[in-house]
């Protein structure tokens, strides 16, 4: 009996830590074993994991891929979203597909400004560090630049699309949904530009 419920009780970690996490399931299964059963130590061993393949792969060139449509419900909100990998086969995967639909959606729902930090407007930040020191002249001197620090990082994790949450999985960012895929894949994959649209109701 006792062995028949740890069993189910592994089985119930490993389907939860692929849902957090995207990873295959005997990534899961190995992650589990080498954590001895810690699910949040299991948790940071494939997230570690998928970040080296990741960066690994980061030095190669992507020139495949497809642009995403999506177009939200009652036609006022539309996104285009390109996204790039290094094969047309790996184009065409089931996976990256998902994540491309998923990413389009992302950005019809969140509305993010960029897709990373590097890419955010030198004048855009400029204003919003402006607003931010402004909102921050109450508060003793020495604090301020921690203040307005604090708020940019929040700033970041609202327009900067890889650094959202994830609207399928709040555990996770876009950029831990991107990581996963290219460990999956073995491919670098690129979020490379989008535009979304919203009909004005000015």
């Amino acid at each position: 009996m006792t062995q028949k419920v740890m069993v189910k009780e592994n089985v119930d970690q490993v389907r939860e830590l692929r849902s957090i996490t995207g990873a295959g399931i005997m990534d899961c299964k190995r992650a589990l074993a080498e954590a001895k059963g810690d699910f949040q130590r299991a948790q940071d061993l494939l997230r570690k994991r998928g970040f080296e393949i990741a960066q690994k792969k980061s030095g190669r060139v992507a020139k495949e891929g497809q642009i995403f449509s999506y177009i939200h419900l009652g036609a006022k909100i539309g996104v285009l979203v390109e996204i790039n990998c290094e094969t047309d086969f790996v184009a065409r995967n089931s996976e990256f597909q998902q994540f491309g639909r998923d990413i389009a959606m992302q950005i019809a729902a969140s509305r993010p400004l960029f897709v990373s930090r590097e890419e955010i407007d030198s004048k855009w930040l400029e204003h919003e560090k402006e607003m931010f020191r402004a909102q921050a002249k109450a508060k003793p001197v020495q604090i301020q630049d921690e203040i307005v620090q604090g708020k940019l990082e929040k700033r970041f994790e609202e327009v900067c699309l890889l650094n959202q949450r994830f609207i399928k999985n709040e555990e996770i960012t876009v950029k831990d949904l991107l990581t996963t895929l290219i460990s999956k894949l073995g491919e670098h994959v690129v979020i490379k530009r989008f535009t979304r649209f919203e009909i004005s109701s000015d």
